[in-house]
């Protein structure tokens, strides 16, 4: 009975792990694992000086360097590993895509982030960049492009709290999607039936809805969404 309780117990931790992983930025990751190193290494030294074995494990830690290096490069891969295990496979969520922008929003969670396509900090994700970068940003898309500076304060709105950024304001998005961009908006795939399609509609509005902290344009994506692919 014993031995069946601890191993629910570590599926069961196995499992909130990988949730957390996949829903958790990759800046957040590196650093929470960074963290866990750290204090790792620290009881370690503990137990070393309490037991006596401090000059094993100085050896020990001193061939571990090469592998702990290794291991900081592979961090550079977190990115690329949450999205292969679920945070941007197709049909996950809606996907805005702009110029510059791609933005992307767990419908179960309710958690935005994005990847920055073109311009400045390309290839970086918005969850990466510090303040003084997204007001940058920010400033160059209203510039040059009015649907990423849209989909930007929309970003700022609800996952950064900006007051100063208006998530959309003007209400409109940039006209009549595609096909397949309505299929990318409300995350679904090719051979999603009307059903499918009104079940997915409605579970994006019930959370972005502006009364529910969406925001006009949001909403207005999502509407436009439905109807073409119920008109196809």
């Amino acid at each position: 009975m014993a031995r069946l309780l601890v191993l629910i117990a570590l599926l069961v931790l196995l499992w909130w792990g990988w949730r957390w992983f996949v829903r958790t930025p990759a800046p957040e990751v590196a650093r929470a694992l960074r963290g866990w190193v750290v204090w790792g290494l620290v009881g370690l030294l503990v137990l070393a000086a309490a037991t006596g074995r401090l000059n094993p494990l100085f050896a020990a830690l001193g061939a571990a360097i090469p592998v702990v290096l290794r291991i900081a490069n592979l961090a550079q891969l977190l990115p690329l590993l949450q999205r292969f295990l679920g945070r941007g496979r197709a049909g996950q969520g809606p996907r805005l895509r702009s110029r510059y922008l791609e933005l992307e929003l767990d419908a179960g969670g309710g958690a935005l982030d994005g990847e920055v396509l073109d311009g400045p900090f390309a290839g970086r994700r918005l969850s990466a960049l510090d303040r003084e970068a997204l007001a940058r940003m920010l400033e160059f898309y209203r510039e040059s492009d009015a649907e990423s500076a849209r989909l930007l304060e929309t970003y700022l709105s609800r996952a950064r709290g900006w007051s100063g950024a208006s998530g959309g304001s003007g209400g409109a998005g940039s006209g009549r999607p595609s096909p397949s961009e309505a299929r990318a908006i409300l995350g679904l795939g090719v051979d999603a039936g009307p059903d499918e399609i009104r079940a997915a509609h409605r579970r994006l509005m019930q959370r972005l809805h502006p009364d529910r902290g969406g925001s006009d344009y949001l909403a207005a994506r999502i509407n436009a969404a439905k109807q073409v692919l119920l008109e196809e």
